[in-house]
Order: C-alpha cells, then structure tokens, then sequence
C-alpha cells in the first residue's frame, strides 16, 4: 500500500474533519471533504450557536503536527482557572494548576473552524464540497451516494473514506448497516442556551478575563468563557422539564424572575437579556458510544462520529484532536502497509480512553453544578496543588493529567485512583499515629 497517492474522501467539515483533511494532505493524500451545511465562512462576524471551546495540551500537541499551534493560539484567549460566583454576590477563584503554564485557552468554534478550513482549502491536494451530504454507502462497490444543493445523487469513490460528521453522523449509521455493530445515544435531561456578556463600551472586560467563570446552583448553571474582544460567551445549562426548567420560563417575565433570583449579579451585566434570549435556540447534549470505528480497511472514524461526550469537561474537541494523531501515527508508523491493521490498531488504542472521558464528562457535570462550592472540594484541590509542587514526579492531580499532558484518559483515571488510595492510606495510618500520641500523653 503507498500511502503517499491514496485518494480519501472526508465526511464532514468540521473541526476534526478539516484538520485531518489538512493532516492527510501534508502527508501527500489528496482529499475531498464533503460538508453538508453551506461554507460557515460566509457568516463571518454573525452570531453563531456553539459552545466556546477549552484547548488543552491534547488539542495543542495536534495543531502542532500540522503547524498551527501558534496561529490558533493567537485566536485564543488563556484562562489560568475558575472563578466561582455564589448566589450572594461573592467570586473566588479556584487556579487549575501549580503555574501559570498549566492553562487552558478559550477559543471560538466558528473562528477556528473557519481557521482550518482555510488552511485545508490553502493545500492544492484539498478540495472542499459544501451543500454534499452522505446518504448512503455501498459496500459491494465500494462507493457513497453523495446529495448535493439540488438533491442531484452522486456515487463517490475513493481509497478510503472518514467519517468526521459529528455524533448524528450519517456515515457511521451506513456502515454499520446490516453489521453486527454496537451503538448507544444517552440525551441529557438537561438542554443548553447561549447568551452573549458584552464587553464594556471601552472595550474592556467585565469580568476577569483570563478564567473560566461558574455560577454553580445545583439545579441550574451558567459557564462563561472569554472571547479576545472583551466579550464572554455564557452558555446556562438547565433541565428541559421540571421546576425551574426551560419548560417553565415561557415568557420574559418568568425569564427575569429567573435571572433576577438565580444570577442578579449578571443582570445588570446583560441589557439585551431577553432579545438575546428569544433569539438563540436551546441546543441539547448526547454522549454516544459505538463499535467498530472502522468498516474494513475502507470506512473510519474520528471525533463525534464515534465518541461524542458531554462537554463537561472540556475535552471533546482535545479528544477529536487526538483521534487525528493517534490515526495518522498508526497510518504512517505503527501499520503503514496495512490500512485494516492500522485502523484496528487505532480502535484498540483510543476506544477504552474515550469511553472512559465519557464518564469523566458526566461526573464533572456534578462537580461544576455542586463540588465546586464546596468546603471540601477546595480543600482538596488545594492539598491537590500542594502534593504535586512537593512530589512534581509522584502526584499529579487528575484535572492535571487529563487537561495538561497527553496521558490517556484511562491511564490517568487509574492513576487518579491509586493515589486517592495512598492519601486515604496515609491519613488513616496519621489518624492511628495521633490516637496513639494523645492515648501515651493521657496516661
């Protein structure tokens, strides 16, 4: 197989498509994406619906593969941790780490998707496609039907084919017809809406700009994330039935009644509430689980089209990031004459993680909507920081090892484990130490 004069065919324009299209050109492939919306750069500067996006160490080792960490970087803004702002008016401020390098950067899905794209489009061995969308698969011949604007049907060939059409993806569901597949969709009781925090008319932040801002109230959340313009994306994530749901702010005076009793310190802050409101959709959130990520040495995927997570955690387009590396190294590296073995290769090596950051996602749902407030959980994230500056080698805070190194997911999980084993250990074995003191002192 020479890998440098394949001819793929990509599913999906989005962030993992257009950089793994950009990936497999600069390794000599020549690429068509096929992208079912029209060209989202066409709407640059409108408002767009998207969750802001946390880079990490995951999503930064990937652009830099393909030499766009420095210009994606420039787009982003750095956030050096929480700050958490209780219903009485009063913010503090958690740091994600033991120095200012162990960051996160806000940044824009639209922006940087329009960012890959245009790099893609840039390669004369990219083209892209837009208004053609998947509508089935032909395994005998080794084809898909792709639509275009019109409707007009098209079989495509090619040597093989990604799927990187996000957690709905229309390719994952053609391959798997009629194989004995695996795969689960798991809806979130809760739905999101974004609301725009301008910035002040002197361009100005009106929050601290370099941080993640939480307003934790158990039933009810709101995350912001800082854009370089000054501005905050804030994203509230609320239950779609029940008291104090979506379902019960029909109109604007439940809507006011709603911020003004939950987040008066944001009213002020947002004199287009309402208009913003009726303006922006409610999205909802799924986590999917599939098997196979690949149909033969033809069809595989990446990203949403075979694990979409929560966003929680801040991981889901660092874990789609990650897929593209861990499949260009199985490609180039660890299987480069066998496709088939590559791809099963590539499988084995990141399903176990990305079911695990499945999880991880859920949980973390919980500790921004409760854990944060906590006494507790300050303190542990506290004693967190301080065993890693002591043992920088030995400890390493789960948060840590998920957001600021490359380690998989489920090795960090484990690791996290055992040390919460050794702390426990070492307090209980404190405890027996000081009953034992006190007991001699007392006789």
């Amino acid at each position: 197989m020479d890998q440098g004069k394949d001819h793929v065919a990509v599913i999906g324009g989005g962030l993992a498509g257009s950089l793994f299209a950009l990936r497999l050109a600069q390794q000599g492939h020549r690429v068509d994406v096929y992208e079912r919306r029209p060209d989202p750069r066409a709407r640059r500067g409108a408002e767009g619906r998207s969750i802001n996006l946390g880079l990490s160490k995951r999503g930064i080792a990937a652009l830099s593969e393909v030499g766009l960490r420095d210009e994606v970087l420039s787009l982003a803004v750095p956030m050096e941790g929480r700050v958490i702002h209780t219903l009485d008016g009063t913010a503090r401020f958690q740091p994600y780490g033991k120095n200012r390098q162990e960051v996160l950067h806000s940044i824009d899905r639209n922006e940087l998707n329009d960012l890959l794209l245009d790099r893609a489009e840039a390669h004369p061995s990219v083209q892209l496609h837009f208004e053609h969308r998947c509508v089935g698969v032909d395994a005998a011949t080794r084809s898909i039907q792709i639509a275009d604007a019109t409707g007009t049907v098209t079989p495509i060939t090619a040597d093989w084919i990604v799927g990187a059409d996000g957690a709905f993806s229309k390719i994952r569901e053609e391959m798997q017809r009629g194989q004995r597949a695996n795969f689960s969709k798991e809806f979130l009781e809760w739905g999101y809406k974004e609301l725009n925090l301008p910035a002040r008319p002197d361009g100005t932040s009106q929050l601290k700009l370099n941080a993640l801002h939480v307003w934790p109230r158990g039933h009810c959340l709101i995350v912001s994330h800082a854009n370089r313009n000054g501005s905050h994306t804030l994203t509230l994530f609320l239950p779609f039935e029940g008291p104090d749901s979506f379902a019960t702010l029909p109109d604007r005076t439940a809507i006011s009644s709603f911020f003004t009793r939950y987040f008066p310190d944001l009213v002020p802050q947002l004199p287009e509430l309402l208009a913003q409101w009726e303006r922006h959709p409610v999205g909802s959130l799924v986590t999917t689980r599939t098997a196979p990520w690949h149909l033969n040495d033809w069809i595989v995927l990446i990203g949403d089209s075979c694990h979409a997570v929560y966003p929680f955690y801040g991981q889901g387009m660092n874990s789609a990031f990650e897929d593209c590396s861990a499949l260009s190294a199985a490609l180039t590296t660890t299987h480069p004459t066998s496709r088939l073995d590559a791809f099963r290769s590539y499988e084995r090596s990141r399903r176990p993680h990305t079911d695990t950051l499945a999880e991880l996602s859920k949980e973390n749902f919980v500790e921004l909507r409760q854990r944060v407030q906590s006494p507790l959980f300050v303190l542990r994230k506290r004693l967190d920081v301080w065993l890693n500056r002591l043992a920088p080698r030995t400890w390493l805070p789960l948060y840590t090892m998920i957001a600021h190194t490359t380690m998989p997911y489920a090795d960090a999980l484990a690791r996290a484990r055992r040390q919460d084993r050794w702390l426990l250990s070492g307090v209980a074995v404190a405890m027996v130490v000081l009953a034992g003191a006190v007991g001699w002192a007392v006789s």
